[in-house]
Formats: structure tokens, C-alpha cells, sequence
């Protein structure tokens, strides 16, 4: 899902309240990924104390790393440069490389290719013209760049060295002298000295994501275009988290949210959406295979007659497989046949039809299940639009017609994004009623009831906020009471909708399902 598309963020996971402060004309609650973005519409407790996440800007990244960057130079009386190379070769891990430096600075050297001084030197050597250790021309001292292990390389050879080690991906950041047998690490102040502006940015970029990738607590928003990371302190608790960018994902596993369902689940579900399995069932259950050429064929008329294309063109009976040479009136005509029927009755097609009964009873179980959870994402998309015109367009238009003002509209807002939510809610515990145990009919009924009632009000609530809402927005002239009675039948709606599905999350999330069940049977 495009960041751009949501606001969802504005909800707070563990009050259950929405942060109106988001929708205010404030320009300290904008936050884009350039300066020519759309302002977006973020939750301003996303960073609060009490959560368990915190979401990092590029800024606050940076911030981060150069202060690491700082505290190993100083505690260990090196240059930033080698401690640069150093924390890249620790993984940024501060410390595993004090440990081991505080232990053996020779070997912590040698392992990473850190000599004292950095990576280039400082003075360059005069007089006579000096030979490129990669090109073997020769030239003067100032055309040539000397590294601290003392081999010396031409500019052009060095900005043609990095530039298509940056150009390959990551691996410049742990890039070593081009003398074969010399295991120096080429410093960020080698890369600045010789190469372009263009290729610093992309070294920079993969020095900056360096710093979360290698880390355990921290991951990179996975919406597209998004530069902001995620840094997870505890665990125990959901977790699904939101990002300033208005993307929600799981910590866990980098889908998109999907408590209450487990990660487990989810994996499976999206596999097997993805799966060729469903392919060969859906065959399996509306095809048979040509006797002759053994392709899969679908019946799509009513007539036996079947006629494989070509290049095979074999004629046979659907029913039976027989060759239809062989069928005629005698044999119960076009659209029956006696043989197959007989042959039936005998038990000669039992285990055949068994599995392909079977394969039609899956097919449409996973159907079912499926056609719902898409479903309730296409909404839950549709929603966020719909936020989002209410928001940049309607809500002046609503407030000048019925002449109130937009904090009031609010409850219209709370609505959408409670809309939102029980989308996303739904949509999930259709992939797990798919994996409840059949044979737990008990359990498996409770879940429907429990599930349908919370579908039911949100159905309301959705139909209420989005048909009914329209006739003030398309109103000519203030319709105060009709208007009051609106609000509290939304407000109505939104509260009883709310707490539907916090008793179905309630449900899932804490393997309720049987304790409610046995409850439910005593009563």
C-alpha cells in the first residue's frame, strides 16, 4: 500500500483513541519525504514513552550513527575514519569492538584492515614521477593518491576502482586496497577524495542503511519510498507497529499488520495464496484429462460431446471417457450415458469421484475465505481514499453548509478511521476461520458468531459514514436537525463498532475462543 494513500496512523493501538491533532492546519504536524510532498497525516503518539517502538527519520538516523561514530573514536583514540571502518566491520556492534579492541588492538587492526592514520596520507611523496600500481603509467606526485599501507594508485584509477565497486552494490563499504595482497580497508575519506557527487550520494546511502540493516532492534519502513526506520524495544507485547509515513506493518515479519492473527498464519495464508496448489485443485475439480492426449479439458456446455483442440482433436464422452464413436441413442443419448451409469452403480468411478468431490469441497472452502479477505482489503483501500477527499475536500465544503466547524466534524473522521481498522481486523480473521480445526464445531461456531456480529455493525457503520453522510455534503441549505440526529447515530455506531471487535481481537489474541465456548455451554 502506497504511504501516501493512509492515515490509519492516527489510531492509537493501545488506547483505542484516534489523535485528531494530525487534521489540524499546524505545519509542526507535517511530515513528507521531500519538500515538495503532501503533508500526511501521522499519529503524534507514535514516539510516545510508552510505546514499545520508535520511528526514526533520516535525521535522527544520521544523528544516531555519527554519534556512535564520535564515542568509539574518542574511547578508543582513533581517527572517525577508522572508526568508521571499524564499527562496519563489527556490524556497528560498540561492544563486541571494545571488547575485543581492549583485549588485542593488533589483531582488531589487522582483521580489519585498519593501519594508524586513516586511510589516505596526508603528505605526498615529491620528486621523481611515480608508478600506478594499476595502470603502471607514470605520473607526478600530485596526480597520484597514496593510501596509509604506502601503495600508490593515479586518481583515475582510484575514482575507476570505487566508482564501480559503489556502482556493485554494498560491498564498497568493505572495499580493501587494489594491491591483491594488501588487506587495508579504503576509508569514506578515500571515497570523498576521488570520486563523484553522484557516487558519494549512493555511498553515503549505503553507508546511512548499513547502520540498520546490521542491527537487530531496528528495520527500515517497508512502504515504497519510505526513508524512515523502525527501532523495536520490547517484545511480549503486538507486534504491529505505524510509521510517520502512515504504513503499518509487522515487526515480526514485514507484512503488512495483521494482529490478531499470529505471523504463522499469516505465512501460510499468503502462501497458499500464491500457490500453484490452488491452480491444480481448481483443475482437478472442473477438468478431466483428455483419454487420448491426457490435457486438462473444462466442460463449459451442456452436451457429453467433447472434442479436445487441436492439434489431438479426439472426440470422447465427459461422462464416461469413452470414444464417442461408441455413444448414440442407444446409449442414453447426447447428454446421458447409460455405460458410465451402469459402471457407477458397480463402483468402478467411486474413488475417482471421491477425490475429485473432495478437490471441488476444498476449492470452494478456500474460495469462500478468500473472496472475503480480498474483499475487505479492497474496502479498507477504499476507505483510506475516502478519508482522504473527506478530508482535503468535503469536510470545508460540509462545514460551510451546515455552518458548524471542523473540530465538530470530527466524529466523521473517528468514523473512517475506526472503519479502517475493523477492515484491516476483519480481513484477517478470514485467514484464521480458514485454519480453524473443522472438527471443533463448538469453537469454529463461536468464532462466526462472533465474527458475524462485529461484521454486522461495522457493515452500519460504513454504510451509515459513507451513503448517508452525503445527503448534508449535498445539501443546499442547513439541515441542524436532521444533522444532530446523524451525529449521535454515528457516534452511536462508531462506540458499539469499537467494541465489537476489541471482544473479537480480545477473542483471538488471547486463545479465548475455548474458554468462552465452555462459558457459553454452561449457560
Amino acid at each position: 500500500m502506497d504511504s501516501d494513500d493512509g492515515m490509519l496512523d492516527a489510531y492509537d493501538d493501545e488506547s483505542g483513541e484516534y489523535d485528531q491533532s494530525s487534521y489540524d492546519d499546524d505545519d509542526d504536524n507535517e511530515h513528507s519525504h521531500g519538500e515538495d510532498a503532501e503533508p500526511e497525516y501521522v499519529d503524534e503518539d507514535v514516539n510516545d514513552s510508552s510505546s514499545n517502538y520508535v520511528v526514526l527519520k533520516e535525521k535522527d538516523i544520521r544523528i544516531r550513527q555519527e554519534n556512535d561514530i564520535k564515542q568509539v573514536s574518542m574511547l578508543l583514540s582513533i581517527t572517525t575514519v577508522e572508526a568508521s571502518v571499524l564499527l562496519l566491520h563489527y556490524r556497528w556492534i560498540i561492544s563486541k569492538l571494545t571488547d575485543e579492541w581492549f583485549a588485542d588492538e593488533d589483531k582488531v587492526r589487522r582483521t580489519a584492515g585498519v593501519l594508524e592514520g586513516g586511510s589516505v596520507l596526508v603528505e605526498k611523496p615529491r620528486g621523481r614521477k611515480i608508478k600506478c600500481g594499476i595502470c603502471f603509467d607514470k605520473f607526478r606526485p600530485r596526480k597520484i593518491v597514496p593510501i596509509v599501507c604506502g601503495h600508490s594508485f593515479c586518481s583515475t584509477c582510484w575514482n575507476g576502482y570505487i566508482s564501480t565497486a559503489i556502482n556493485d552494490g554494498s560491498g564498497c563499504l568493505i572495499q580493501k586496497c587494489p594491491e591483491p595482497s594488501c588487506h587495508v580497508a579504503v576509508g569514506r575519506d578515500m571515497v570523498e577524495k576521488v570520486v563523484s557527487e553522484e557516487d558519494k550520494g549512493k555511498y553515503d546511502r549505503y553507508f546511512l542503511r548499513s547502520y540498520i540493516e546490521e542491527s537487530k532492534n531496528m528495520k527500515w519502513c517497508p512502504a515504497p519510498g519510505c526513508d524512515h526506520a523502525v527501532e523495536f524495544s520490547r517484545s511480549g507485547v503486538s507486534y504491529d507497529v505505524s510509521c510517520l509515513c502512515s504504513y503499518r506493518f509487522c515487526w515480526n515479519c514485514n507484512e503488512d499488520a495483521h494482529s490478531p492473527v499470529d505471523c504463522d498464519t499469516v505465512s501460510q495464508w499468503i502462501l497458499k495464496n500464491n500457490a500453484e496448489a490452488e491452480n491444480t485443485k481448481w483443475i482437478l475439480a472442473n477438468s478431466k484429462a483428455c483419454p487420448k492426449c491426457r490435457r486438462p479439458i473444462e466442460k463449459n456446455l451442456g452436451c457429453m460431446h467433447m472434442t479436445c483442440g487441436p492439434p489431438c482433436r479426439h472426440q470422447f464422452c465427459w461422462l464416461c471417457l469413452g470414444a464417442w464413436s461408441d455413444h448414440g441413442e442407444s446409449s442414453g443419448g447426447y447428454n446421458a450415458c447409460n455405460k458410465y451409469e451402469k459402471a457407477k452403480r458397480e463402483g468402478l468411478y467411486d474413488e475417482v469421484e471421491k477425490k475429485r468431490e473432495m478437490a471441488k469441497s476444498s476449492l470452494e472452502r478456500y474460495t469462500h475465505y478468500y473472496e472475503r479477505w480480498a474483499s475487505n482489503q479492497k474496502s479498507r483501500d477504499k476507505a483510506f481514499g475516502d478519508l482522504q477527499v473527506f478530508l482535503s475536500e468535503k469536510i470545508t465544503k460540509l462545514s460551510d453548509i451546515q455552518g458548524i466547524t471542523k473540530t465538530e466534524l470530527k466524529i466523521i473522521t473517528d468514523a473512517w478511521l475506526q472503519i479502517i481498522e475493523c477492515r484491516r481486523v476483519l480481513k484477517w480473521t478470514y485467514a484464521y476461520g480458514y485454519y480453524l480445526i473443522e472438527s471443533e464445531r463448538e469453537k469454529q461456531c463461536f468464532f462466526e458468531y462472533v465474527q458475524g456480529e462485529a461484521e454486522s455493525n461495522l457493515e452500519r457503520l460504513h454504510r451509515c459514514v459513507e451513503v448517508e453522510s452525503g445527503v448534508f455534503e449535498d445539501s443546499k441549505e442547513p439541515l441542524v436537525g436532521d444533522f444532530n440526529t446523524f451525529q449521535k447515530k454515528l457516534v452511536n455506531l462508531t462506540k458499539v463498532t469499537k467494541t465489537q471487535f476489541e471482544t473479537l481481537v480480545e477473542a483471538l489474541e488471547n486463545g479465548n475462543l475455548e474458554s468462552r465456548v465452555s462459558k457459553k455451554r454452561r449457560y
